[in-house]
């Protein structure tokens, strides 16, 4: 059965919600699940964009027949051509055999690489391209690599609704409204907004700045993303937070600490150290497992604040692994302008804090604060000394 939102009095929500999946992508746990966006405009010809995963494919092909009554589907765009966004093109060619499929030159190429169809049929566009359904003037804004080659925008001129394919989306499936300003977005969506961007879009911040130039000069009433919720009020809020992200720059001032520890006295060593902070004088202090924490999560904190302590055992001869895929995935997300410390541990050959260092100075502008703090077996009054010591550093920093 369908299940529709209007968007605008001619634009339409018909998109589905899949509380299923445990793993968006194979790779990021997403426990409030996901939502596929697609909308369709309703003008003189029929506009759709996007399709969705499969997962939501039945309510999809039910709303879209439903709004269509006894209409045909004029012309589908396709902004961006990963599979949760792709995936029911084949049948919604089946289905609509006439539609006209609005693409760029690289969407087409990949439309058949995928599905098979025949590049020639596209109505292939480029930078600046317009298109008119009637009423509504469509403009193409290309955002390459934010995040795949292919990727553009639609800004509908007449209703000033910008459809930004993956960007300002974010994971968590809609509950009921589909408009951000119907939610408390702060409380509720930022977290899992920040681990999206940082996540798939992080490390094309260059790229996404770029974008962002173009956005700035078009007059924004509404942001219709191909995950999460619509914007139609108080977009700069969100927009000022991917300035920030794509500028690698700490969204806010505080200190995260990450721990790798096997019998628990590195975890001892985290956690006398974010004590310290505290009594020291700094009040915003998180602390992670990083063997129980999803790499995922700590990647998007370590971005979201300006220092960071990184506290691991030595593990035959090399970083504990589940801290060495932390810093490997900050490395490759661009982790930049940030300050950092180390703890490390060792029974016999407490290596871990050099190698640490290694990978974190070699970052731009990531800054260590203070010498490493080493603790052999478990902590003792000498190691607890430095550990202070360190704490009083990072603070004294903090508070400048």
């Amino acid at each position: 059965m369908h299940n529709t939102v209007a968007v605008h009095n001619d634009l339409f929500y018909i998109g589905g919600n899949d509380r299923r999946i445990s793993l968006f992508e194979s790779a990021y746990p997403v426990p409030r699940g996901v939502s596929y966006n697609s909308y369709l405009l309703l003008d003189e010809k029929t506009v759709l964009f996007d399709t969705v995963d499969l997962a939501v494919s039945e309510v999809f092909f039910d709303n879209l027949a439903f709004l269509l009554k006894d209409r045909p589907l004029d012309c589908v765009v396709i902004h961006h051509m990963e599979p949760d966004h792709s995936d029911s093109f084949a049948r919604l060619l089946e289905k609509y055999p006439n539609v006209r499929v609005i693409a760029n030159q690289k969407t087409a190429q990949m439309l058949s690489n995928y599905y098979g169809f025949d590049s020639s049929r596209a109505h292939v566009v480029k930078e600046g391209d317009t298109f008119s359904s009637g009423k509504h003037t469509l403009r193409f804004v290309f955002a390459p690599m934010v995040h795949w080659p292919e990727v553009m925008f639609t800004y509908d001129e007449t209703s000033q609704t910008l459809f930004s394919a993956d960007a300002f989306g974010t994971f968590g499936a809609l509950g009921g409204s589909i408009f951000a300003d119907e939610v408390n977005f702060e409380r509720d969506w930022l977290d899992d907004a920040r681990r999206y961007y940082l996540n798939i879009v992080g490390k094309y911040g260059v790229q996404v700045q770029n974008a962002l130039k173009k956005a700035a000069g078009l007059k924004i009433s509404a942001v219709c993303p191909l995950h999460g919720p619509v914007w139609r009020k108080d977009f700069d809020r969100f927009l000022a937070k991917y300035s920030v992200w794509s500028g690698y720059q700490p969204e806010e001032k505080g200190v995260v600490v990450f721990y790798a520890s096997v019998y628990g006295h590195t975890q001892n060593a985290a956690e006398i150290l974010a004590t310290e902070l505290v009594k020291a004088g700094v009040k915003q202090v998180k602390t992670y497992d990083v063997s129980v924490t999803h790499v995922s999560e700590l990647l998007s904190e370590a971005f979201r604040y300006s220092h960071a302590v990184f506290a691991a055992t030595t593990y035959n001869n090399a970083i504990f692994p589940s801290m060495e895929n932390l810093l490997r995935e900050l490395q490759s997300h661009g982790f930049k302008n940030r300050k950092f410390a180390v703890i490390e541990n060792g029974s016999w050959a407490a290596q871990s804090g050099g190698l640490m260092q290694a990978i974190l100075t070699a970052m731009p502008n990531v800054t260590q604060i203070g010498e490493k703090a080493t603790v052999l077996s478990a902590v003792n009054a000498n190691s607890r000394a430095s550990l202070e010591a360190l704490a009083g550093e990072i603070a004294k920093d903090f508070l400048a």
